[in-house]
């Protein structure tokens, strides 16, 4: 039996099957104003719909579908997928447009009616265009599981599709900018609930209560929203922020000093296009940051290109993030001892699997200078984050950093502003997870708020679906599923001919993208209890 991961591919295409439905109404293009917010054509345009009953069909049709149905039940609803234009702004406070989905259940009780709205943010793309609302493209995966885990269940979907992105014409990406990204996202919510009461499920109505949620870049997307929500006196009901990048200071330190995660020759231009755009200071040069191979680097993402041609081409490398040929006392005798032995290529340990990973990310073909980083780590080692301190305090650096990047992931971080959550908030995530760090961003947040600002009794709620000792507690379902998943695809590469050590290679590559659909599974089960 192929393993829970197969599960988003059949998705999409189940729904490639069964979408159906068009816009028949007059959509009114606006002409009198750009406010963010505000709708681009009002009615959106509804681009296909679900019934609920045929869905069902095509999920029991095959051992893919019924696997799904095991994380979302059965359909109860059926689905009406609109596009939204909508203008918002850009990290320079620039005006633009940008696109997203209203998925608006329909059918019976449970379906219309009041219902909530689940305020949903996805994971980071390379590649353009990417439109989360487009169900009949079948690598659309993340829409096609957000429509059966929530909207087939009765919520009502926002997403947006960041700006940057599809039709936006902003030209780079606000990666991780907690301002902007927060902004947006109120943005299309705001959209969203001008547009509900003129579509065909006009019965389908705002209850008021709203729930957000989102997972990796979306994660940290999610957990900023619930900041500015709470600091605009408009708390949402409940909120799951999945497997984000939520402590930045604290999970660049971590990456800069060697600990470098699968993805990083990925999010390193992403991050460095979005910081330069937003405060114009990160670098004079690309060059003052990447190096002589990849000369495009700085401005190469998102791109029209699948990231993987990029890796064929040479445009960028797929691993080594740092050189191989590590900084030393010859080449940078002012830089401490200490700070110089960090640098070093992570010695692999076989009883540490993540040292392999570590080490993979150095190589002679690599993507950020050592200088660029040198000047990094002596800021790291000068102000260090409290997180990664001998005796952790879990605080931002005591002294603001000067390094330019150092300094906006500083800005960015969510330990900023002194905020703790007013409402339920589930934090889930999986502690192998070597994208990104559990240890550094969700039990960092979580130290952070019981320790040093801590949070309403009750509040926070933090689930680990990888568990060592195994599952327990009220997840106990979502961590047995999500291991026993492990277990299958595991043994599912090495019945493939793979070794032990090969086929474990293999699986912690898409780990991350693994634990999406578990920790779906557990927000759904979490908001509804609100």
């Amino acid at each position: 039996m192929k393993g829970f991961r197969s599960v988003l591919g059949a998705m999409a295409a189940t729904l490639l099957v069964v979408a159906c439905g068009s816009n028949t109404q007059t959509s009114v293009v606006n002409t009198t104003t750009t406010a963010h917010g505000t709708l681009v054509e009002d009615p959106p345009l509804r681009i296909a719909s679900l019934n609920a009953a045929d869905f069902k069909t095509q999920l029991q049709g095959s051992t893919s579908g019924q696997q799904l149905l095991l994380l979302t039940g059965d359909p109860t609803c059926g689905v009406d997928f609109y596009y939204l234009k909508f203008y918002t702004l850009g990290a320079a406070n620039e005006t633009t447009i940008s696109s997203g989905a209203m998925m608006v259940p329909t059918g019976g009780s449970g379906c219309s009616g009041a219902r909530p709205i689940v305020l949903y943010a996805h994971g980071t793309q390379a590649s353009q265009p990417a439109n989360i609302a487009d169900v009949t493209n079948t690598s659309n995966t993340e829409g096609a599981l957000i429509a059966a885990m929530f909207a087939a269940q009765g919520y009502i979907v926002v997403a947006p599709n960041y700006a940057g992105y599809d039709i936006s014409t902003l030209g780079y990406h606000p990666f991780l900018n907690a301002s902007q990204q927060s902004g947006e996202m109120i943005d299309i919510l705001t959209a969203a609930r001008t547009a509900l009461p003129k579509t065909f499920a006009s019965s389908t109505t705002d209850s008021g209560k709203l729930f957000v949620t989102g997972y990796s870049e979306g994660g940290y997307v999610a957990m900023a929203t619930q900041r500015a929500l709470q600091n605009a006196g408009k708390p949402p009901t409940a909120v799951a922020p999945m497997s984000g990048p939520y402590a930045l200071e604290a999970f660049g330190d971590a990456i800069f000093f060697g600990h470098v995660d699968i993805g990083s020759t990925e999010f390193a231009p992403l991050i460095t296009s979005s910081y330069q755009h937003a405060y114009g200071n990160l670098y004079a040069n690309a060059t003052d940051v990447y190096s002589s191979t990849y000369p495009n680097a700085a401005t190469l993402l998102p791109s029209t290109t699948p990231i993987d041609t990029l890796f064929t081409n040479g445009q960028l490398p797929q691993l080594a993030l740092f050189d191989s040929t590590t900084p030393n006392a010859t080449t940078y005798p002012t830089v401490p001892a200490p700070l110089l032995a960090a640098m070093q290529v992570p010695t692999v340990n076989p009883a540490n699997p993540a040292t392999a990973l570590w080490a993979a990310g150095f190589g002679p073909q690599f993507l950020i200078t050592n200088n660029y980083r040198v000047s990094y780590v002596v800021d790291a080692g000068t102000n260090p984050d409290g997180a990664l301190a001998t005796t952790p305090t879990y605080t931002l650096a005591a002294t603001a950093p000067t390094q330019t990047l150092r300094k906006a992931l500083y800005t960015n971080d969510l330990r900023n502003g002194s905020w703790v959550p007013e409402e339920p908030t589930l934090l889930c995530g999986g502690e192998n997870d070597p994208t990104v760090f559990f240890s550094v961003n969700t039990q960092v947040m979580q130290a952070y708020w019981t320790a040093v600002m801590p949070a309403p009794q009750g509040a926070l709620t933090v689930l680990d679906v990888d568990p060592a000792a195994g599952p327990s507690g009220p997840f106990a379902g979502v961590q047995y599923a999500f291991q026993t998943s492990e277990k299958q695809t595991l043994a599912a590469l090495m019945a493939q001919g793979l070794t032990q050590a090969q086929a474990q290679q293999q699986a912690i590559a898409s780990y991350h993208a693994g634990v999406a659909p578990f920790c779906a599974m557990a927000a759904s089960a979490f908001f509804s209890k609100f």
